[in-house]
């Protein structure tokens, strides 16, 4: 069967016609900053680069309901994002492992660009799943955590 969507969520996979029309965010998450300023007003940052990590909100609205049937909070996912990141290609390197499950290319070049898709090892922090009975609609969302 043709793959329907980029998004690749391991172990639990992506049913068929639950992931069109995906949407993706994918931010700092917290801690990944620790901002302040001196006492002279210029702002600095005393994070740790170890804390720099990524957050993501997965949604869909589609016909079948998404592969979440024992999944909880605390569960570990390998996510093959849908997202990209992108970097000056002359001298830049991707900062994450580059997706590769897909028979679709994950990085691309546009100019003096490369974008990537990456893959993530993250966390469950929640979801949420719904059914509009009428309009045959099920829609879901996913948050997770890189770990």
């Amino acid at each position: 069967m043709t793959e329907l969507t980029l998004l690749r969520l391991d172990p639990i996979g992506v049913p068929p016609y639950s992931a069109r029309g995906i949407t993706q965010t994918l931010e700092p998450a917290d801690g990944a900053a620790q901002l302040a300023r001196t006492v002279n007003g210029e702002m600095i940052d005393l994070s740790d680069n170890a804390f720099r990590k990524y957050k993501s909100n997965i949604s869909c609205s589609d016909f079948q309901q998404p592969a979440l049937a024992g999944i909880w909070p605390g569960q570990i996912l390998t996510v093959d994002c849908v997202v990209e990141l992108s970097y000056l290609t002359s001298g830049g390197s991707p900062e994450r492992e580059v997706a590769g499950t897909t028979a679709d290319p994950a990085t691309r070049t546009e100019g003096s660009f490369t974008f990537y898709r990456p893959r993530l090892t993250m966390m469950v922090t929640g979801y949420r799943t719904s059914f509009a009975e009428w309009d045959a609609d099920v829609a879901w969302s996913l948050d997770l955590e890189e770990v």
